[in-house]
């Protein structure tokens, strides 16, 4: 199998041979296959009104959840990265100092608001107040009416320790302070308080307060059937004229993802999905899996030198099982 752009030869302009990305997303809200027991959670989080914390080992569909909320009640997505240096601050909003001090001393105007961008739960909160309370606090497109919002709080085990605690009455009361624009506290109106989401690898622990203020729930990897539906919903035409090879590809993945296998780091969906866009593309004459196809591609799915050593004995151990 080859894909023919690079060849190490110069001639023509090869340039205009590379092809748009194959690469896939799970961003797709549409696409989205919920996982056993997802549908409940969220609506035990809905009836409550708290937070619904979601963990699971990385590319099992957290962060996907909250677009499909979002997309399936019609209501807008605001996400928050959560990064190691984030503080209770940066959720809702960011003030620029430096901005301010050189404004000022420009002879400017000075007025604080200026310089304040409102993040993704203060810009929630924000959007559930009327339009001319919106537009004193300087919103950027505001919105005509109330609307609730969905609120992604993605990978929140990556911000400092303390980060949970200091959003907890925040997040439970949906407020927050602003001491820029003299302590003022802005709170969200309860008709249309925002749904928020929250997501974690659980590379932390997350303190018992705030556990306790959420409703949790933990999202398992699908099995090979349900792996092989999102495969369909994502990817169609790649996939659809390839049964034989789109179930051989889920084979060999779960044999990858197994304990048994002992790889440092297991292969998630999206690594999958973007793996059968370039087999569906190149296997489409035998929609068999080979050792070459496989060699080619393998660097998709596997990261590690000693992954991919133990990942090419696997291949020839489930070749010889399928063969023989």
């Amino acid at each position: 199998m080859t894909l023919g752009i690079y060849t190490a030869r110069r001639g023509g302009d090869g340039a205009q041979l590379i092809p748009s990305p194959a690469s896939v997303t799970l961003g797709d809200p549409e696409s989205y296959v919920p996982a056993d027991g997802v549908k409940e959670a969220v609506n035990v989080a809905l009836a409550l009104g708290q937070p619904l914390l979601l963990t699971g080992e990385p590319g099992c569909g957290k962060t996907q959840l909250a677009s499909n909320l979002a997309w399936s009640l019609g209501l807008t997505l605001r996400k928050f990265e959560t990064k190691s240096d984030s503080t209770s601050e940066s959720l809702f909003y960011r003030y620029d100092s430096l901005r301010h001090f050189e404004s000022s001393s420009r002879g400017e105007p000075s007025d604080p608001l200026r310089h304040i961008s409102w993040n993704a739960l203060g810009a929630a909160i924000l959007a559930t107040l009327p339009a001319e309370e919106q537009a004193a606090y300087s919103v950027d497109g505001i919105e005509p009416t109330p609307r609730r919002s969905v609120v992604l709080i993605d990978e929140i085990d990556k911000a400092p320790r303390d980060f949970p605690n200091d959003v907890l009455n925040e997040l439970e009361h949906l407020y927050f302070r602003v001491p820029e624009i003299g302590n003022t506290v802005i709170r969200a109106d309860n008709a249309h308080r925002p749904i928020v989401v929250i997501t974690s690898n659980s590379e932390r622990d997350l303190p018992e307060p705030f556990l306790r203020r959420c409703v949790f729930h933990h999202i398992t990897f699908p099995d090979d059937e349900t792996v092989r539906r999102i495969a369909l919903n994502h990817l169609g035409a790649h996939v659809r004229e390839l049964d034989a090879l789109l179930d051989e590809a889920v084979s060999f993945f779960a044999e990858l993802r197994a304990d048994s296998t002992g790889l440092s780091r297991r292969p998630g969906l999206a690594e999958f999905l973007n793996w059968l866009v370039v087999l569906g593309q190149h296997d489409t004459a035998r929609q068999r899996l080979t050792t070459t196809s496989v060699r080619a591609t393998i660097g998709v799915l596997v990261k590690t030198t000693s992954d991919l050593r133990r990942a090419e004995d696997l291949l020839t151990t489930w070749l010889s099982r399928r063969d023989g």
